[in-house]
C-alpha cells in the first residue's frame, strides 16, 4: 500500500464483517494517534488486487498534500465483479480490462461471475454456451433471458427489498428480445460515437445479450451495496465511534461503493456524528436517494431521504457526462420496459426522463439547497459546511473506452484534493 497506516475491512454479501479485522482497526487506530480516518469502498473489481490497486493509486498522492494531517486509511472489500471488457484508464494491465469489448463471454468475465456467484457455475456456462452459439427460436432470446432472471433471483439476501429506491428494473421482466435490440442499438450508438455512418443497419439482438447479463449482474451488485453498507459498514463505524470518538471519519465510494458508503449512513447508530464528509465518485444509484420527494411521484421519497443530515460535514457528489455505464445503460436497464422508442446514446436519458438518472452522471437531485459547482471552483473552495454538493468532474473523469466510457477514470489529484477539502483535512 502506498500509505500508512493502513487497514482493510472485508465484507460477505450479508454484510457480515471479518472481526480480527473490524477488532484490529479499532484497537490500533487510536494507537497510531490517527485524527482523521478515510474509508474508500471499491466499485465493481473481481477480486481484492483490482480494489487495492485502486486504493494504492488514489491514496498516494495523499501523503504529499497533506504532510502535517494525521491520517489513516482503511479499504473497504466487499464481493462484486467486473466485466473484463470494462476499461479502467491508466490502470496496469494486471488489474484492468486488457480485452476489446466482445459478444460473447471470455474466460475472464466467466471466472468473475463464478467468483460471486459461486453456487450458479452451471447456469453461467449455459450463459456463455448461449452467447457464443446465438440459437434462434423459443430457446434462444427467450431462454437466454429466463435464465439470466434467475441469475438475480439468487439472491434475495437480508434487507434486499428495503434498500431499492427504484425498485426492480422493468428490463427483466419484459420480452428478452426486445430487451437485447435496444441494448444493441444502444451500444452500436457508443461504440460508434464521433465516427461517420456508413449507412444504416440494424444491429442482431443477440449483440445486446451481453448486456442484459452485464445489468443483471449490476443490479444483483447495487443491492448487494446497499445491504453491505447499512448491515455491514455502518455498524463497523458505531463500534468504532464507542471505541474512538475523537476519530474524524471521511467516507468515499467509487460506483456501487458510493451506494454502499450512503447506505452506512442508514446503519449508523443513532447519536453517531463522527462521519464528518462523504465524497461519492461516479455513484452508481438513483439521483433521488436523498430526495424527500421524488418529482415525478410527489408520494415516493428516496431511500436514503435527509440521511446526509447523519453527516457533520458536506456530501460532495462528482459526476461526469462523459460516464457511458451511468449516462447511456443505467437509465436504460432502469426503465426500458414499457417504452417501445428507440433512444440511444444521450438522447436516453432525455426520452426516458429524469426518474431513472444515477448520481454519477448528474449529481443529487431534488434536495432543496443542493450546491453545484465545477470542479475547478470546487478545488478553489471553501465548500459548503454541511448539506449536498455537486461537483461537475469531467474536466478529469472523461478518458475510457466503450461500454462504460470514463465510469472508472478516477484515479486523480484533482478528485483527491477535493475529497480533502470535503473533510476540511489540512
Amino acid at each position: 500500500m502506498s500509505v500508512t497506516p493502513y487497514w482493510e475491512l472485508t465484507f460477505d454479501s450479508d454484510g457480515d464483517v471479518d472481526g480480527r479485522e473490524r477488532d484490529r482497526l479499532v484497537a490500533q487506530v487510536t494507537e497510531h494517534g490517527v485524527r482523521d480516518l478515510i474509508v474508500f469502498a471499491h466499485g465493481w473489481n473481481d477480486d481484492r488486487s483490482g480494489a487495492t490497486a485502486l486504493y494504492r493509486r488514489f491514496f498516494a498522492p495523499i501523503p504529499g498534500l497533506a504532510p502535517k494531517a494525521r491520517i489513516g486509511y482503511v479499504g473497504v472489500i466487499w464481493p462484486s465483479m467486473q466485466f473484463s471488457d470494462e476499461p479502467i484508464p491508466d490502470f496496469p494491465k494486471s488489474a484492468a480490462a486488457a480485452a476489446p469489448p466482445t459478444a460473447a463471454l471470455d474466460a475472464d468475465t466467466r471466472r468473475a461471475l463464478v467468483a460471486v456467484f459461486p453456487d450458479r457455475a452451471a447456469l453461467i456456462d449455459q450463459l456463455g454456451r448461449m452467447l457464443d452459439e446465438r440459437p434462434d427460436g423459443p430457446q434462444g432470446l427467450p431462454e437466454f433471458g429466463r435464465l439470466v432472471r434467475q441469475l438475480i433471483d439468487a439472491e434475495r439476501g437480508p434487507g434486499a427489498a428495503d434498500t431499492e429506491e427504484e425498485g426492480e428494473p422493468g428490463v427483466f421482466t419484459m420480452d428478452p428480445a426486445a430487451a437485447c435490440a435496444e441494448f444493441a442499438e444502444a451500444l452500436a450508438a457508443v461504440r460508434s460515437a464521433g465516427t461517420p455512418s456508413e449507412g444504416f443497419s440494424i444491429p442482431n439482438p443477440w449483440d445486446g445479450a451481453k448486456e442484459l447479463l452485464r445489468q443483471a449482474t449490476y443490479y444483483v451488485m447495487k443491492r448487494r451495496a446497499g445491504t453491505v453498507g447499512e448491515q455491514g459498514l455502518g455498524p463497523v463505524l458505531g463500534t468504532l465511534a464507542g471505541a474512538a470518538p475523537g476519530v474524524r471519519v471521511h467516507l468515499m465510494g467509487h460506483s456501487f461503493g458510493g451506494r454502499l458508503v450512503s447506505f452506512a449512513l442508514r446503519g449508523l447508530p443513532d447519536g453517531v456524528r463522527t462521519v464528518k464528509s462523504v465524497t461519492l465518485l461516479q455513484g452508481a444509484f438513483s439521483h433521488f436517494a436523498f430526495a424527500e420527494r421524488v418529482p415525478q411521484a410527489p408520494d415516493k421519497a428516496g431511500a436514503l431521504k435527509d440521511l446526509q443530515r447523519r453527516i457533520d460535514g458536506p456530501l460532495v457528489c462528482c459526476y461526469s457526462h462523459f460516464d457511458t455505464a451511468l449516462g447511456t445503460f443505467y437509465p436504460l436497464a432502469s426503465r426500458l420496459s414499457g417504452d417501445n422508442r428507440s433512444c440511444v446514446g444521450s438522447e436516453i436519458a432525455a426520452v426516458l426522463g429524469p426518474e431513472w438518472g444515477a448520481m454519477g452522471y448528474d449529481g443529487v437531485q431534488a434536495v432543496p439547497g443542493t450546491v453545484r459547482l465545477d470542479l475547478a471552483a470546487a478545488l478553489r473552495g471553501p465548500l459548503p459546511a454541511s448539506g449536498c454538493v455537486n461537483v461537475d468532474a469531467a474536466a478529469v473523469v472523461c478518458h475510457g473506452g466503450p461500454p462504460t466510457g470514463a465510469h472508472s477514470d478516477i484515479v486523480h489529484p484533482e478528485l483527491a484534493r477535493l475529497a480533502l477539502a470535503a473533510g476540511r483535512i489540512t
